[in-house]
């Protein structure tokens, strides 16, 4: 079992950066893949970036990539969302999410592919 917990979201100006932190409990954190979903209000929920167990393999979606950088440490059981640059359309609600190893590089922006979920984190960015 692995529960995920968000911090590090909150209101920043167009251009802006914040920076997402997911807590992770369990032994086997460095056996998991991570990642991030947002979901903006009145939209589908969506992949934004996933990291695999050693952090040498890394997925964003296109409208973030340049910006976004995703990141982990095992030994502290954290992995990190670096968003630099935000804009407005990056308003949404982030969720940490966690799964068993995946070993097909398109699994990764599935969320069927992630067995656990975090309560999320809210990121308004004003323009």
């Amino acid at each position: 079992q692995v529960q995920l917990v968000e911090s590090g979201g909150g209101l920043v100006q167009a251009g802006g950066s914040l920076r997402l932190s997911c807590a992770a409990s369990g032994r086997t954190f460095s056996n998991y893949a991570m990642g991030w979903f947002r979901q903006a209000p009145g939209k589908e929920r969506e992949f934004v970036a996933g990291i695999n167990w050693s952090g040498g393999s890394t997925y964003y979606t296109d409208s973030v990539k340049g910006r976004f950088t995703i990141s982990r440490d095992n030994a502290k059981n954290t992995v990190y969302l670096q968003m630099n640059s935000l804009e407005p359309e990056d308003t949404a609600v982030y969720y940490c999410v966690a799964a068993p190893p995946i070993y097909l590089s398109s699994s990764y922006y599935s969320e069927g592919s992630y067995n656990y979920w975090g309560q999320g984190t809210q990121v308004t960015v004003s323009s």
